[in-house]
């Protein structure tokens, strides 16, 4: 035995002493990294662009400290992107999961004339900083645990779907889960290989793709069409027992809440993404209230009034003041601005730093006035 020690040791030794030969591992790999937290740092590299399909790609993020990314799987960050020598913020969900923290993702299709999207898709790459913010949001399988999940996504609402699907595939729960997803055709199905790989690996794991037309795929063998509640029937009869989880367009997420209640769903056990850009508002009710405070904005030098029950971004858009804005809700930071004087009571819901608010900052679509406001904007 003792031999047999020395003989270790001996190797080690000999090991050691050719040490130019060595590979030096990552520091990452050293210990575990603390947490990333984007008051204190914002910016992340671009560490990988990935394509997924002919018109969505995937973009891999790492935080220059080397800290570890920690969210729930089915929340958003927010990307605060410099184009066309304009601030833009938009939220993309996170479709990576939780489980590999050392880096996080976001899919994103390129839209027909949209802004950040074509941005993404054509100039990002790899080694770039980007701004971010966040992670935040409430659609999360994480707060619901339940027995049996029912996925339901179309299109690029797949991302926090898939990122809940990865983390309980690698966690090791075998969960019972159903998902369906619909595309224009099927080679429009974004991470179609990955989930026929989860469902290999996972007995409980059944996914089923609905795509519109065939397209040029004409070997195509799966469903073709629209899901209809008969069909939702035939790929799982015991939905109404499941926690449902629902993204995608407005009108798929709708067609959805229709075909559920046609079926007798629970709503309670309904989760769907609560917010769409396709579908803000350019104009909202009138708010009528005793209390009315003036808002006074610096650069534009206009000056509208604000009832004391009405959101600032809201009495804007109502006075014809044109603001940057989009989810509208609190989350994407969009409507951020400088508030030089005035108290607002505002309730946000992720779209704003701490230090930020410290710093007078407020978003005007969360932001009801207290008193008399003068805005730098």
């Amino acid at each position: 035995m003792m031999r047999d020690q020395a003989m270790f040791q001996a190797g080690v030794e000999q090991h050691s002493s050719d040490a130019p030969s060595r590979v030096t591992q990552p520091s990452f790999w050293d210990a575990l990294p603390a947490r990333w937290n984007s008051d204190a740092d914002d910016t992340l590299v671009c560490c990988q662009v990935r394509n997924e399909t002919h018109d969505v790609k995937s973009f891999f993020f790492r935080a220059g400290s080397g800290r570890a990314f920690v969210f729930e799987p089915g929340q958003f960050i927010t990307l605060e992107l410099e184009i066309n020598g304009e601030t833009v913020n938009r939220c993309y969900t996170i479709s990576s999961p939780p489980t590999r923290p050392h880096t996080i993702s976001i899919t994103v299709k390129r839209v027909p004339g949209g802004t950040v999207s074509n941005w993404l898709h054509d100039h990002l790459h790899a080694g770039m900083l980007v701004r971010v913010l966040g992670p935040a949001g409430e659609f999360t399988c994480a707060r619901h645990p339940a027995r049996k999940f029912l996925f339901l996504s179309a299109g690029s609402g797949i991302t926090p779907l898939m990122s809940m699907s990865r983390a309980h595939h690698e966690l090791g729960e075998d969960s019972d889960i159903v998902f369906v997803h619909s595309a224009r055709t099927p080679d429009d199905i974004i991470f179609a290989r990955e989930l026929d790989l989860i469902a290999a690996n996972q007995a409980h794991f059944r996914t089923a793709f609905v795509c519109e037309r065939v397209g040029a795929r004409t070997n195509w063998t799966g469903i073709t069409g629209f899901l209809t509640l008969p069909l939702l029937r035939l790929i799982a009869p015991d939905f109404l027992e499941r926690e449902v989880f629902t993204c995608g367009p407005a009108p798929y997420m709708q067609a959805v809440r229709n075909l559920l209640d046609e079926g007798g769903f629970d709503r309670k056990h309904y989760h769907e993404e609560s917010f769409s850009f396709e579908t803000v508002s350019e104009a909202a009710a009138p708010v009528e209230t005793a209390t009315r405070f003036k808002v006074s904005f610096t650069r534009s030098h206009r000056e509208i009034e604000c009832g004391g029950a009405q959101h600032v971004l809201d009495a804007a858009k109502q006075a014809g003041v044109r603001l940057p804005a989009s989810c509208t809700q609190g989350m994407c930071g969009t409507c951020k601005v400088k508030l030089v004087s005035g108290e607002v009571a505002m309730k946000h819901a992720g779209g704003i730093r701490q230090r930020e608010i410290d710093q007078g900052m407020v978003l005007l679509c969360c932001s009801k006035p207290l008193t008399d406001l003068v805005i730098e904007k």
